[in-house]
């Protein structure tokens, strides 16, 4: 019965870093930039976008295509820079349990 309880105890405190490592990556945020960095994307906690930086130069006429390409690139530059880390929060979070295969069970990170 004590292997259940110590089961038990590790089961409730793995849960506990889940919860807090999702309290972090709610928090989270990530810059992705393109052309040259002038144009900025910030990302915060799932993917919401909290800040769009747009250099001056790209404001003319006839650069609309040009600009829009370069948000859609510093976006999936910052959407990936938080997915790593959000993605190693959760897997420091799992410990020794990141990245096994329980059947019946979704692979933890």
């Amino acid at each position: 019965m004590k292997d259940l309880n110590a089961l038990m105890q590790q089961a409730q405190a793995m849960q506990q870093k889940l919860q807090d490592a999702q309290a972090k990556m709610a928090e989270t945020t990530a810059e992705g930039t393109s052309g040259g960095g002038m144009v900025s994307v910030t990302l915060k906690g799932p993917g919401e976008i909290t800040r769009v930086g747009i250099d001056d130069s790209l404001m003319v006429p006839g650069e609309g295509e040009i600009l829009a390409d370069l948000i859609v690139a510093a976006h999936a530059d910052a959407k990936r820079k938080l997915d790593e880390a959000n993605g190693a929060l959760m897997r420091e979070a799992a410990g020794p349990m990141a990245g096994m295969t329980i059947p019946g069970m979704p692979k933890l990170f």
